[in-house]
């Protein structure tokens, strides 16, 4: 075994016993993320990879450029997935450092690849507790969407009102306390979390200490101990287990039962209103959904399972879309507004988590230009509203005056609408100057921000543009002092620039150059001033991506 404990499984080891057991750890070994003995042997049947062994070691793989889709499928599996990164530069004598960088969970996934983008993905928790006045067991259940940041929590009195609100939340992950692995038996894949971290004292200090108050009372549910029980549970099993960044999970929601028409979980089923029986979507949602954006085809999904009781809420919205259906170039033109409005909630999301990237903020300056179009229609859709009405009461004989006297309802919900949206040009206008259109996936290739953004970064370009301008005049002069006219200046990763020569040329080779490789078709040369020339390039373009990684951290 000893031959097996080198200084790079020492540190795979002390990684693996940082996380919990049933937690599969992906270990990033050059281009491959490397899984390892009890997990290697578990992952290869579930990703259908090949098994295999190395000092005795049994281990397999999968590529890091098409991880997402091997994570995905883990996921699926019902498993938690731990990444561990390089976190340094490769060197010779030197053993890469390497990090936990995230554990992904059913309920905690934020890439966009991984989620449906119409449908909430929701962390619950829930937590029975022994009331003592009046003694009665108390039902809390708490639910988080960690990709918008929507955190909300409630009491319920039955078991059965549970699984009813289980069934509508549909979380894709809940946990309970260890202490009520018994009690809660009946929920399939539920996971045990610490048993102390659902008590309600330590739960308020949990919550408490997240959002920076000294009590709950804001949020309106102080005298809710069971549903503050489930809430803090969350929060201590994102910071702690999972080490997630949550700082965007800043306020806390109660949901009442008096709000909404309740529809138990056969109600749900029966009459097909997000999903459907049969093998064609048949379901209400699937009729109803006319969504132009990812947010309204989720908040459709809500307002279908929790019907309103609020005859004059219901009232305001039949109005707007009456109003909407008579004018109808100008919801042709919100309709189109909205068709160019991205995720902003999940891009916002993955920004805050510090797990986005610069295609996320292509998103949110590509969507913040089309807010104050979304508002443009919006206010002619209100003068319309209101000429037509005042034109109606005139010729009616109504007096101007008792007309605005009581605003119409479907006036005061676009009214409303049109007030809570935001425009932020100046932060438009900085993205727009920032981040070119068509931004990379990864963040420490470079290639982000626009020339003119930072002038040390264009300095720093500048540089390698005329380095390798330099380069490409080299060959041609290279060319004419040599006579060898299939020449070429190339360049890798390994060795960096050099000269290639064919094997019929090799004899009119100057004296100068160094034989560096020998290929299959001929050899491979370098020259001082190409080395030194490179050293400048490379050093250009590696401070380049370094200052892009920083700049868009700042950004963010």
């Amino acid at each position: 075994m000893a031959d097996v404990i080198t200084p790079m499984m020492q540190q795979y080891q002390r990684l693996r016993g940082s996380v919990p057991a049933d937690v599969l750890l992906l270990f990033r070994l050059g281009d491959f993320y490397e899984l390892f003995f009890e997990d290697a042997k578990e992952a290869a049947g579930l990703l259908n990879v090949a098994l295999t062994k190395r000092n005795g070691v049994p281990m397999c793989g999968v590529p890091y450029h098409a991880a997402q889709n091997y994570i995905a499928k883990l996921i699926k599996a019902g498993k938690r997935v731990a990444i561990c990164d390089q976190t340094s530069e490769p060197q010779p004598g030197r053993i890469v450092t390497r990090d936990i960088t995230q554990i992904i969970s059913a309920g905690t996934v934020s890439e966009l690849g991984l989620l449906e983008a119409k449908r909430a993905n929701y962390l619950g928790s829930i937590y029975e507790h022994e009331s003592a006045s009046p003694a009665r067991t108390i039902f809390g259940f708490a639910y988080a969407d960690l990709t918008t940041g929507e955190f909300r929590l409630m009491q319920l009195r039955t078991q059965g009102a549970l699984a009813d609100e289980l069934a509508r939340v549909g979380p894709s992950e809940i946990l309970v306390s260890e202490e009520q692995r018994e009690v809660f038996a009946w929920i399939e894949h539920a996971l045990a979390h610490d048993s102390y971290a659902f008590l309600p004292e330590q739960a308020t200090f949990t919550l408490c200490e997240q959002f920076k108050t000294k009590s709950l009372d804001g949020f309106g549910c102080a005298e809710m101990p069971a549903a503050i029980g489930a809430a803090g549970a969350i929060i201590h099993y994102l910071k702690h287990q999972l080490r997630r960044k949550i700082d965007h999970l800043s306020s806390l929601r109660c949901e009442s039962a008096n709000d909404h028409v309740v529809l138990d979980a056969a109600t749900q089923t029966n009459l097909d209103l997000v999903e459907s029986r049969g093998a064609r979507d048949t379901s209400l949602l699937a009729v109803l959904d006319r969504t132009m954006t990812p947010m309204g085809g989720r908040k459709l999904r809500s307002w279908i399972l929790q019907p309103l009781r609020d005859l004059n809420e219901l009232n305001c919205r039949q109005q707007m879309i009456a109003d909407l259906l008579h004018e109808s170039d100008l919801l042709a033109s919100l309709r189109s507004a909205l068709k160019s409005i991205r995720d902003i909630e999940r891009a916002a999301g993955r920004l805050s988590q510090a797990s986005g990237n610069a295609r996320d903020l292509v998103t949110l300056k590509n969507s913040l230009h089309q807010i104050p179009t979304l508002k443009r229609e919006l206010g002619k859709l209100i003068e319309r509203v209101n000429f037509g009405r005042k034109s109606s009461s005139v010729e009616a004989g109504v007096p101007p005056a008792t007309f605005s006297e009581e605003q119409p309802q479907g006036e005061f919900l676009a009214h409303h609408l049109q007030n809570e949206i935001a425009e932020m040009p100046e932060l438009a206008a900085k993205l727009q100057l920032a981040v070119v259109d068509d931004a990379p996936l990864a963040l420490k290739e470079g290639g982000i921000f626009r020339d003119s953004f930072d002038a040390q970064l264009d300095e720093l370009r500048n540089a390698s543009r005329d380095g390798k301008n330099w380069i490409n005049a080299l060959q041609e002069r290279e060319i004419a002092a040599t006579g060898i006219k299939s020449l070429k200046v190339r360049f890798n990763s390994v060795f960096g620039y050099f000269i290639e020569i064919t094997k019929s040329n090799l004899a009119n080779v100057p004296a100068r150059y160094t034989r560096k490789q020998t290929t299959v078709g001929g050899e491979r040369f370098i020259t001082p001033e190409l080395k030194e020339m490179e050293a400048k390039i490379l050093g250009a373009d590696e401070r380049a991506r370094n200052l892009e990684y920083s700049l868009f951290q700042k950004l963010r």
